[in-house]
């Protein structure tokens, strides 16, 4: 049986608490939750990993909508939108307070060993104006632009890909899957805006329900 129209946003923003939660609970030692020998490293692959999942989810919300006829399901895309936000602003702040210290004078040195934490940086400096612009009132006062600027999604996302299967020292599996199924999504895309004129219309990020 489908879920609601009315339920799916609660049931959405309940699930993508979730993996907060389960760090907050791991930092307090409670609910069994424990952030292992590393809780640093802990913190950034929960944050990352998540705030890529959303980016993901997000990218298939439209052929969901396509497959399933559910107009209702758009109306999520904000709320996962600013969640991924969310998650890859914690990702930097856990990197910057307590991996660094604040101390950016070991920036430099970190981005020539690590040169992935550019690529990430990128990604999430790409989606401030998205959030920033989440807005009913923006949409409208932006117009066709709010679309042209929304569809940095696609962008973001290959970025976001990118600094997972960098990262990764040895096994590339998963970094893999993620580059596989994003290559489907965007080829979904440039199918249905080949197949229609009116594809347009549905591009971008899509923070407004």
């Amino acid at each position: 049986m489908p879920i609601p129209a009315q339920s799916l946003k609660p049931l959405v923003f309940v699930a993508a608490l979730i993996p907060a939660a389960l760090l907050i609970a791991g930092v307090m030692g409670v609910a069994n939750q424990s952030l292992g020998p590393n809780p640093i490293r802990e913190m950034l692959h929960v944050t990352g990993k998540t705030a890529l999942n959303l980016l993901m989810i997000t990218l298939t919300v439209s052929p969901v909508r396509a497959a399933t006829g559910r107009i209702a399901i758009q109306g999520i895309r904000r709320m996962l939108g600013l969640f991924c936000f969310a998650y890859a602003l914690l990702h930097f702040l856990v990197y910057a307070v307590l991996e660094l210290d604040l101390d950016f004078s070991d920036l430099g040195r970190e981005i020539v060993r690590r040169p992935f934490i550019v690529v990430g940086s990128v990604a999430l400096l790409a989606l401030i104006p998205l959030a920033a612009t989440s807005t009913n009132r923006l949409m409208r006062k932006l117009g066709r632009r709010w679309q042209t600027l929304h569809r940095l999604i696609y962008p973001i996302t290959i970025l976001g890909v990118w600094h997972y299967y960098w990262q990764v020292k040895a096994d590339i599996r998963e970094p893999l899957i993620y580059a596989a199924v994003l290559a489907t999504l965007l080829g979904f895309r440039l199918w249905r805006t080949r197949r229609s004129t009116h594809a347009n219309t549905q591009g971008g990020i899509r923070f407004q329900p």
